[in-house]
């Protein structure tokens, strides 16, 4: 680099940086999501599950899980040159929902991401950007073993608005974890343009 510039001539790309919350229930995938598409080794906040917890952590359908995030998750990935996502997972458990609040500051948009075999879980979640106006995307988590059901069938169960999207999902698939952050960037997009169309008209 010479003063600024690159050695091309072109002058360096100052990338657009957005923040993409992921949220949902305890144990939906929401640290997998974050670690299969970050290009940074994804920083975890998570620690053993005890004895002392198991009457507040309800591990029905995820007996395997044995670690829980107790802070958030972060990671990073570069979309194109010039836009960055950095992405916050939101700790699942209801004692922690204290934290959303400085966590959804200035996010662009958020992943509610869902199990069909718990999806009441992610309620908490959809109300919660619902309240504030947060631009959604609901990421359908498709674990081995769990019922498959179309979109629309899990936009009725959720009774979601007909434009948040809906779609399925492999959270340790990194090309379909990039997909669903485009889905939301772009959801994010359409929901700005109508607010601002709203505000003018």
């Amino acid at each position: 680099m010479i003063f600024g510039r690159s050695e091309r001539g072109k002058p360096p790309v100052e990338p657009v940086t957005l923040k993409i919350l992921v949220a949902g229930g305890f144990g939906v995938g929401k640290t997998t999501l974050v670690g299969a598409v970050s290009e940074i080794r994804p920083l975890r906040t998570e620690e053993l599950l005890t004895e002392a917890g198991r009457p507040v952590d309800d591990i029905t359908g995820v007996e395997r899980k044995d670690t829980t995030t107790v802070a958030m998750d972060f990671g990073r990935i570069t979309l194109r040159e010039d836009l960055v996502l950095y992405l916050f997972g939101t700790p699942g458990q209801e004692r922690f929902w204290f934290m959303w609040d400085e966590l959804s500051e200035g996010a662009l948009g958020a992943v509610v991401l869902a199990d069909t075999r718990r999806l009441e879980d992610c309620f908490a979640a959809v109300d919660y950007f619902e309240r504030r106006s947060i631009p959604f995307l609901v990421g359908v988590n498709c674990f081995e073993g769990s019922a498959r059901y179309p979109a629309e069938a899990v936009r009725k169960a959720l009774d979601l608005d007909a434009d948040v999207p809906v779609v399925l999902c492999d959270a340790r698939d990194r090309e379909s974890v990039k997909e669903v952050l485009v889905g939301v960037v772009q959801h994010a997009m359409v929901y700005a343009a109508g607010r601002r169309g709203a505000l003018s008209g």
